[in-house]
């Protein structure tokens, strides 16, 4: 006698999609923090020209899921040894050198304190990695690793060659990769007469930059192509 094996019906889980929580900071750059940076120099090579000036901005969100500047640290910094000045670069930014209230530290240890406040707020965000937010961001990028590796700093928290360059989306958002000019189409108010200081460039690229990722989360963007690719 022969028997028919009959099939048994499986059983069948239905998988509710969860939607990511873009409010959180992790979320919305694939767990990168954003860190706003401005860097001041005598010259084009970040291997043999001076570092003379840096400021960074962190970054958080609130409970909207807009994006906002945070903490701050800046630095007035002395040459390294044998660094090359160019004297077109002083003028272009207006740093005395030789100004005893400037209150230079070393390359060293602005680095360590920037490198300490940036670690700290990146683990507090609950990210993996921090990454460069700048304006021409090769630039300063090229700037701070050099320096880094000069002072041999083993606990860099930035990404080693990846960047998110303000000029490039201003170029994009406003047809101006200018950094006053995109301000100025963003309504954010700038003063030329301060610009070429590090602290100020980097407080305006981070409300620029701030600007530009909320503009996009205000028109619901960036959450329905999400939603569509999850």
């Amino acid at each position: 006698m022969s028997t028919t094996a009959q099939a048994t019906p499986q059983s069948t889980t239905k998988q509710t999609a969860t939607e990511t929580d873009f409010n959180l900071l992790k979320n919305r750059f694939r767990q990168y923090f954003p860190v706003i940076i401005d860097i001041e120099t005598a010259g084009f090579n970040p291997k043999t020209d001076a570092l003379l000036e840096i400021a960074a901005v962190t970054l958080k969100m609130d409970h909207k899921g807009l994006l906002q500047p945070d903490e701050k640290c800046h630095f007035h910094v002395e040459p390294f040894q044998g660094a090359n000045i160019n004297p077109d670069s002083l003028k272009f930014n207006g740093i005395d050198i030789e100004s005893p209230l400037r209150g230079a530290v070393s390359e060293e240890h602005a680095l360590s304190e920037i490198f300490k406040m940036v670690r700290r707020t990146q683990k507090a965000a609950d990210c993996k990695r921090s990454i460069i937010v700048a304006h021409n961001a090769a630039f300063d990028h090229g700037f701070l690793m050099a320096a880094a590796e000069r002072c041999q700093l083993k606990r860099n928290p930035f990404h080693p060659f990846g960047t998110f360059d303000t000029a490039t989306l201003s170029a994009f958002m406003f047809g101006n990769n200018v950094l006053i000019k995109a301000c100025q189409a963003a309504n954010i108010a700038f003063d030329a007469k301060q610009a070429h200081s590090a602290l100020y460039d980097t407080e305006k690229t981070a409300e620029l930059f701030c600007f530009m990722v909320n503009r996009l989360k205000q028109l619901d963007g960036f959450r329905l192509f999400n939603l569509e690719n999850q």
